[in-house]
């Protein structure tokens, strides 16, 4: 998996939209702190924290390994708990890291501005000297990522209904970017690795340093170079750099196939033909006699195929090559929620329910 740099739009509206939200802060080689105010408000008046670093290292243990809970382009993610006994994530930005200054300022904006149930919440930010870290609500479960692949020994696969249950709560989270943030939002780097769990397996998208303003007035994408993680890139936005919301349809179409596969988007470790999640399952997803032999084996046979089959449909038509055919996301939750109470139902009449 590979992330590619990128620039800033280069529409006036957005551009000056971004620098006029963007938090005033500096910081000196010999580290001391000139100023570490970030004016963020959002729109239900909550106030991301600034936190000095000795508060954030003293939380994590000094960032004890033992405290490590993930790692990923910005740099390392650390469990940690607050002077008032608030169990945080601590993400530190790695400096040699893939993603920079510029994704730890873009996610400090958009989750100080944006606030959704099925959106992680900014408990704060550290912008001491040159630490930069972000301080996250915990989510106990971990990432989607952690739960389809590479299950450990003990460990409980994902059921049918958990699993349709967490499509809907990314796409309630993508629903609002699209729909409710004015100006749409573009989440950008939608994957099972950025969908946390609470512990009764509500999702909430994470890490928004790649996302990007949405096109607004008669502008129908924004220019940007390519960003985002191989195999979940929408084809049109990889070739030519134009970014639409369809984007993020493509990429939750990728996320819905490794829900229903139990595959990754992009595995090394698989032969020739198969490494490609969705170049594989292209000849599987045209004919519904087949959908059943796609699916994830650890599910042992216990889902609807019926339901089954209206989750392949969906995730077909979020991958249509062409970004004009794929569904609004409004559609994908209206589908979905109807999909998972159907599967709640089915919970209770196990025999009914086997495929």
């Amino acid at each position: 998996m590979g992330c590619f740099s990128c620039m800033r739009p280069r529409r006036k509206d957005v551009r000056d939209y971004e620098e006029d939200m963007t938090p005033r802060y500096t910081g000196s080689s010999g580290g001391k702190k000139k100023e570490n105010s970030v004016r963020t408000k959002g729109k239900e008046g909550n106030v991301a924290r600034s936190f000095q670093f000795k508060e954030l290292a003293m939380a994590t243990q000094n960032f004890r390994d033992a405290n490590l809970i993930g790692e990923g382009g910005f740099g390392s993610v650390y469990k940690g708990r607050l002077e008032s006994g608030l169990i945080v994530a601590v993400k530190q930005l790695n400096h040699e890291g893939l993603q920079g200054n510029q994704e730890f300022i873009v996610e400090v904006l958009m989750l100080s501005l944006l606030h959704h149930t099925n959106l992680v919440n900014l408990i704060g930010y550290c912008a001491d000297g040159d630490q930069r870290l972000l301080v996250y609500e915990y989510m106990p479960m971990g990432s989607l990522e952690n739960h389809l692949f590479d299950i450990k020994s003990g460990q409980e696969p994902l059921s049918w209904s958990i699993r349709l249950k967490i499509a809907v709560g990314a796409a309630h989270g993508l629903e609002y970017l699209h729909c409710k943030a004015n100006p749409p939002v573009i989440y950008r780097d939608l994957k099972s690795s950025n969908i946390l769990l609470d512990s009764d397996f509500n999702a909430k998208l994470s890490d928004f340093g790649l996302a990007k303003l949405g096109p607004v007035g008669d502008n129908t994408h924004v220019s940007t170079r390519v960003m985002g993680t191989y195999g979940y890139c929408a084809p049109e936005y990889a070739m030519s750099g134009k970014l639409t919301l369809k984007s993020d349809i493509y990429s939750f179409g990728v996320v819905m196939l490794e829900l229903i596969t139990g595959r990754r988007a992009i595995d090394t470790t698989k032969k020739p033909g198969e490494q490609n999640l969705v170049a594989w399952s292209r000849p599987f997803l045209k004919d519904r006699r087949m959908f059943v032999q796609i699916v994830d084996p650890l599910l042992e046979g216990c889902f609807s195929v019926r339901s089954l089959h209206h989750a392949v449909a969906i995730t077909a038509m979020c991958l249509q090559e062409q970004a004009s055919f794929r569904p609004l996301i409004s559609d994908i939750v209206m589908a979905l929620e109807f999909l998972a109470a159907q599967a709640d139902s089915s919970d209770s009449h196990k025999g009914e329910y086997h495929a």
